[in-house]
């Protein structure tokens, strides 16, 4: 049999799992725990019937597309999602069951791939700190449906976001747009769960002397405090 990968578009296969938020059971009543071993079993029977992999991506890529889009937009979402699930399916092989789950492992390929689009993601953030106008603002606004996400356009917001840096970004915009906990963050990004508490810390405090508000991005998430770190 052909090792090979024919995925269907983000959104056109069956979305029988929700993934926006971690441990948020399937539509079929299926647990975090069974969906993460059944997502590690779908990745080994892949690696004979290279078929089984399309149904990972059925699950996944509407959320990874999502979170995708909200940093780039749709259209870099697009090509990112494609390539994400492309890589996965290249080093199947090595994925490790005793992972938290198969999430982390596809959002740190696309943190990879989003890294370099850092100028653009960048760019954005300033042209909308500037202007109050931004085509990726108005992927956030056209599609908000709660408190964070009509928060994230807000000018000085976004000026502190470009202002992070890379790794911190991708830590803090886990955390709080992908609701990973700290150890899914740790295993998306391949750093010490304690380098993510710090990263953590360390854009709570920026975003906060930007905005004036108390932890923006995150909402009634808390970010973690830190000995010597004032709340």
């Amino acid at each position: 049999m052909t090792d090979s990968l024919c995925l269907p578009p983000p959104g056109d296969g069956p979305s029988g799992v929700d993934t926006a938020r971690s441990g948020t059971p399937r539509a079929d009543g299926v647990g975090p725990d069974d969906a993460r071993a059944d997502d590690a079993a779908l990745i080994t029977a892949s690696l004979d019937e290279p078929e089984r992999f399309a149904a990972l991506f059925d699950r996944h890529a509407p959320t990874i597309h999502g979170y995708v889009a909200r940093r780039l937009g749709g259209d870099a979402a697009d090509d990112i999602t494609a390539e994400t699930f492309l890589t996965a399916f290249r080093i199947r092989a090595r994925y490790d069951r005793d992972r938290a789950g198969v999430r982390p492992w596809l959002h740190g390929i696309a943190a990879k791939l989003i890294s370099r689009h850092r100028r653009e993601e960048i760019r954005a953030f300033r042209l909308l700190a500037r202007t109050g106008q931004d085509r990726i603002a108005e992927t956030w606004t056209d599609s908000a449906d709660d408190r964070v996400t009509a928060q994230a356009a807000s000018r000085s917001l976004a000026g502190a976001l470009a202002r992070l840096s890379q790794g911190d970004r991708h830590t803090l915009l886990l955390f709080a747009w992908a609701d990973f906990t700290y150890q899914e963050i740790a295993e998306a990004l391949d750093i010490p769960v304690g380098t993510v508490r710090s990263r953590l810390n360390r854009a709570r405090r920026k975003l906060r002397a930007a905005t004036g508000e108390h932890d923006p991005l995150t909402g009634p998430r808390e970010l973690p405090v830190l000995e010597g770190d004032s709340a």
